[in-house]
């Protein structure tokens, strides 16, 4: 099989990484070599590729769906909002400044042959490429430097579909305006739709489907339903706003739910680093943003942040920073967050904002430095002290903040090559590292130490996260291979052939 497909959707978070990542799964099981692509991504979760190149984190995961290396092709453009009108900018894999949204959008053409070139580089080398798009394709204001979705259909010779939430509600207007929308010589890319999230009985929908083709000359080609279960890896913040289900209070002989918080900063990045802990059937994981929601939890996860000293200053005047202290939590804070409670957080040049020094929370004496250079790598080491002592751990690195210990800060892990990767001093344990919570005996012993200052009979649900996340993959494939058309979808991509 040969061929190409756009996905588009008709909002942010309507299902296109999802689909994108169930499409090349079930491609990948049929032995079609497929790659994912996304030409431009707008995203504080990112992830490492194994020759240290930065990409979106969704392409990451879209290539393990696919079975495939991650490399920087797979999504050349990468902007890491760091306020509300700026954003780091990544090409291909490495940051170039940060730049206004107006100045922006005045290099998306010098941007427009990077991307051309990715994605003509996937082509040639894979049977099929699967691109993804960005909001939505008929965003009228944007749609003429538009880098992702039908103007790049449209260079490239390749066919649409559009994805659209029917769990938000007006799911046929949107598909409707979506297309009445798009100029005639884009419009004609749109070859399907497909609805996403449906609660209940498809008969429910009626000829709602046929009307809506009629209307507009785009077939429907399938109706997914909502699953649960299927949450981890979300690209969009917006995914933060959903609460997971709460565990019961107790699980029998598995002993007592343990109560995790993250608190969410303005600015926070790679949230999937508690997917992990999100699978154990005894845990219930909450994001936290206000004193009054956080309560007594067992462990405080400080994640990270694409504006630290922002977000310290955030977290001090909301009262959450001595609310976390009084509550006599075990802390984790995981690169920005370990960044946080240390002593001093320098920043000389002006990586990350204006050129200053913060004070830190003092809750770990170490000291961090800001250097131009961003550190991006995938180390593996062992746990020497503290929580999980003697276990093995793996990750990814994405920073700019150089940690050194101040004190009595002990080593806590440590990479095979000698470096220090984390640091642990009473209650309060972090690293640079992302990632470390996915290595199921680490993320074990961080619990039971949790558990153990707060008191509570805790034990592991024996869950292995990788073999989750498999198992998603492999549920998002069936979902579309029992609900969507897939010989109207194959005929699709084969005509996206180069």
């Amino acid at each position: 099989m040969k061929g190409g497909l756009l996905v588009c959707g008709t909002t942010s978070e309507a299902g296109k990484s999802f689909f994108v990542s169930g499409l090349c799964r079930l491609l990948a099981r049929r032995g079609v070599r497929v790659a994912p692509f996304k030409a431009q991504n707008m995203a504080l979760n990112a992830a490492v590729t194994a020759d240290g190149h930065e990409i979106g984190h969704a392409q990451w995961v879209q290539a393990l769906a696919a079975g495939v290396e991650a490399e920087a092709a797979m999504n050349p453009v990468l902007l890491k909002p760091t306020g509300e009108r700026t954003s780091q900018v990544v090409v291909m894999g490495r940051a170039h400044g940060e730049l206004t949204t107006t100045d922006y959008q005045r290099t998306k053409d010098e941007l427009a042959p990077v991307v051309l070139d990715a994605l003509d580089d996937l082509r040639a080398r894979y049977d099929v490429v699967i691109c993804e798009g960005a909001g939505s394709p008929a965003e009228i204001n944007l749609l003429d430097h538009d880098l992702a979705n039908l103007p790049l259909a449209n260079a490239v010779g390749l066919p649409a579909i559009v994805v659209g939430d029917i769990d938000r509600g007006g799911v046929f207007a949107a598909l409707y305006g979506t297309v009445s929308l798009l100029p005639d010589h884009l419009r004609r890319h749109v070859e399907g739709f497909v609805i996403n999230k449906l609660r209940g009985d498809p008969a429910l929908l009626g000829d709602a489907c046929a009307e809506l083709e009629r209307r507009c000359g785009v077939p429907t080609l399938g109706v997914l339903p909502h699953m649960r279960g299927l949450e981890l890896d979300a690209e969009d913040s917006l995914a933060l706003e959903r609460p997971d289900p709460e565990p019961a209070p107790t699980y029998g002989r598995r002993g007592e739910v343990l109560d995790v918080a993250a608190i969410r900063w303005p600015r926070v990045s790679n949230a999937g680093d508690l997917d992990p802990l999100r699978v154990e059937p005894c845990v219930r994981v909450r994001w936290v943003d206000a004193v009054s929601d956080l309560g007594t939890p067992d462990l405080v996860v400080l994640p990270g942040s694409k504006a630290t000293r922002d977000d310290l200053d955030w977290f001090r005047r909301t009262g959450l920073a001595n609310a976390v202290e009084c509550a006599e939590s075990s802390v984790v804070g995981v690169c920005a967050g370990l960044q946080m409670v240390g002593r001093t957080i320098d920043d000389p040049e002006g990586v990350e904002g204006p050129a200053g020094t913060a004070t830190g929370l003092d809750w770990l004496p170490v000291a961090t430095t800001f250097e131009g250079p961003k550190v991006l790598d995938r180390p593996a080491g062992t746990a020497v002290g503290g929580p999980g002592r003697g276990e093995r751990v793996a990750g990814y690195r994405i920073h700019h903040g150089r940690v050194r210990p101040e004190g009595e800060a002990a080593p806590w892990l440590v990479a095979d090559g000698g470096e220090v990767l984390g640091w642990q001093a009473g209650w309060v344990a972090g690293s640079t590292v992302h990632g470390l919570f996915e290595d199921d005996g680490f993320r074990t012993a961080v619990l039971r130490w949790a558990a153990l200052r707060a008191g509570k009979r805790w034990r592991p649900g024996g869950v292995g996260f990788a073999a989750t996340r498999e198992a998603r993959l492999d549920r998002i494939a069936d979902l579309i291979a029992d609900h969507v058309d897939t010989d109207r979808l194959d005929a699709i991509v084969a005509r996206g052939a180069p």
